[in-house]
């Protein structure tokens, strides 16, 4: 438990404790922004006890409590070991989720059918697609959860766009193996006389994006560089609900992605396809080409929907009816083909108890280590480069 954790709340004593184990530390981006935003909200209710999901406390529950948030792979920690004991007024389970890469979620699985409800923070993509997706078995338990940013975080910076044909792409992330950069490789590559931008660090390159390292966008430097930028691009194929996009949106960018990066069927966001870069290269051409009041049209709905729907008041309601709520249905039955392949993913992922082993712990260590050196490296001969001339 955090030294600020003590159970307060605007409204007084409250006979419902929360449990609250979450990333919660001041800053904007995600996860700590999701334990810090609902955190407080939840204080207008309850009394909130803050945890950090790598605390590794065994929290005994007293009548009324309640067990909420996200699971660290380490079993010694205190989710892990306290979601396990009886006597919890509801445990809830709150973390991203996709249904294509099970190396991300397998490790859940002896999780799932112990909490009442599983929160998961994801696109309508991966939920519209649940029922026939091999998680399909823990569909009862869950609840679709989109992410939220505060728009005082993220302020407007573009105020107008650069001019058709001469307008600048950016993709900001990492090069997990979930965010498909190779395929962003091959966009950029049917796309030369676009200025194409990486925001970003990881642990190899992405051919044809000019990397600019790491960059702290609340800083004046970061906000004037981002405001330099007309498109925002992310060609996720197990991402589950990427801040990104939402971060891109309250700038005034207007984000392109594919549906596999969780956002679907909003037109102002538009989709391009997974597996053909032909077709994503000229959507995002047609985007460089449209008239700006059609841009300006586009940014004027994402801030709509940003006000409307992805905000913390919304997020922070949709976990109360959780904590109100009764609900508590079983997972469905599963074949034994389906509980072994759960199994191997479990085993074999970055998550999973060989990587989670003091070993693995401490290669993954040196793997951090090295790509920080290497990011760092790179960012600055990525300042010594001459801007590209179209």
């Amino acid at each position: 438990m955090t030294a600020a954790a003590q159970p307060t709340t605007a409204a007084g004593n409250q006979a419902t404790r929360v449990h609250l184990v979450y990333p919660h530390r001041n800053r904007i981006s995600a996860p700590d922004a999701i334990g810090r935003e609902l955190g407080r909200r939840l204080e207008a209710r309850y009394a909130v006890i803050y945890h950090d999901w790598s605390d590794r406390d065994l929290i005994r529950p007293e009548p009324g409590d309640v067990l909420i948030g996200h699971p660290n792979p380490d079993p010694n920690t205190v989710f892990r070991r306290s979601v396990q004991l009886d006597g919890w007024h509801r445990r809830l389970m709150m973390l991203p989720f996709n249904h294509r890469d099970l190396r991300q979620v397998a490790w859940t699985r002896s999780i799932v059918p112990e909490c009442d409800l599983f929160l998961a923070i994801t696109g309508p993509y991966w939920f519209d697609t649940l029922a026939s997706s091999r998680c399909s078995h823990w569909q009862p338990k869950m609840i679709h959860l989109d992410l939220a940013i505060d728009r005082t975080d993220y302020p407007p910076l573009k105020t107008s766009f650069g001019r058709p044909g001469n307008r600048r792409i950016v993709y900001i992330g990492h090069t997990g193996r979930g965010k498909n950069t190779s395929y962003l490789s091959e966009i950029a590559r049917l796309l030369p006389d676009t200025q194409f931008d990486w925001i970003g660090a990881g642990a190899r390159d992405i051919p044809g994006l000019r990397p600019l390292g790491s960059v702290e966008f609340a800083s004046q430097a970061g906000k004037a560089l981002v405001a330099q930028f007309d498109i925002l691009v992310t060609v996720g194929q197990a991402d589950a609900n990427p801040t990104t996009i939402l971060e891109a949106m309250a700038w005034g960018l207007i984000p392109v992605c594919t549906p596999t990066s969780g956002y679907k069927s909003i037109p102002s966001i538009p989709n391009v396809p997974t597996d053909d870069a032909a077709t994503a290269a000229a959507a995002l051409r047609r985007l460089e080409l449209l008239d700006e009041s059609e841009l300006v049209a586009m940014q004027s709905e994402n801030w709509r929907l940003l006000d409307e729907h992805y905000n913390w008041d919304r997020f922070a309601s949709q976990v109360i009816d959780a904590i109100e709520s009764a609900e508590s249905p079983p997972v469905r039955p599963i074949s034994l083909a389906r509980d072994l392949m759960f199994a191997y993913y479990d085993l074999t992922s970055p998550y999973g108890p060989i990587a989670q082993s003091p070993a693995g712990r401490l290669m993954s260590k040196l793997k951090r280590r090295w790509d920080r050196l290497r990011a760092a490296l790179v960012g600055a001969a990525a300042a010594r480069l001459p801007q590209r001339r179209r």
